[in-house]
């Protein structure tokens, strides 16, 4: 009788493992979208056309967010209550995808703001560091690990981090600050599920 029943326990347990893991987002439900989620921060990704990933971001604290993502890691379009920002690439974003280690890339850009004119052109700079895996929930994602930079006609930096990146999900599942340094630090997304509508 022991047997039966720690073998309906075991099955179960089984069954509860399977369930769970039909709930991850993998490629191709990644097309229908989904939600990445923090404490705070609720993001629906959802694929537009062009290559384009669209991400609602909803804040806990402050006002909707919406972003257009080139293949879900190159911000091209962003707005929200506090204004609206373009980027417009100056060359072919197509030639950098798909992305593999070891691969490097600059790409200039103009910033374009509802609030003022562009000041000259920015580039930004990608080179693929390795891969990596980051779990989400019970889910678990390879990543790539993309050092992007972001510097102004003077060669000034403008902003700098480490993305951890699903191209699975075409979604930056993480990102690292601050990376080989004693002040590093990694801000992420800890849970995923399915877009329901």
């Amino acid at each position: 009788m022991k047997t039966v029943a720690t073998g309906m326990v075991l099955a179960m347990l089984a069954l509860a493992g399977a369930a769970q893991a039909a709930d991850c987002v993998d490629a191709k439900s990644a097309k229908a979208g989904f939600v990445l989620e923090k404490s705070g921060i609720s993001s629906e990704f959802r694929p537009a056309p062009g290559g384009m990933v669209a991400v609602a971001n909803t804040y806990q604290s402050d006002s909707p967010q919406t972003q257009y993502l080139y293949a879900g890691l190159i911000e091209v379009f962003r707005d929200s209550d506090t204004g609206r920002l373009s980027m417009i690439p100056l060359g072919d974003l197509k030639k950098l995808f798909p992305l593999k280690a070891g691969a490097k890339s600059k790409t200039d850009f103009v910033r374009l703001s509802s609030k003022k004119p562009p000041k000259g052109t920015e580039t930004l700079a990608l080179a693929v560091k390795g891969k990596d895996s980051y779990k989400l929930g019970d889910c678990k994602y390879n990543v790539l690990v993309v050092s992007e930079t972001i510097t102004g006609d003077s060669g000034n930096v403008i902003d700098s981090f480490t993305a951890l990146y699903s191209p699975d999900l075409q979604a930056v599942v993480a990102r690292r600050y601050d990376e080989g340094t004693s002040a590093q630090s990694e801000v992420g997304f800890e849970t995923i599920k399915p877009l329901k509508e």
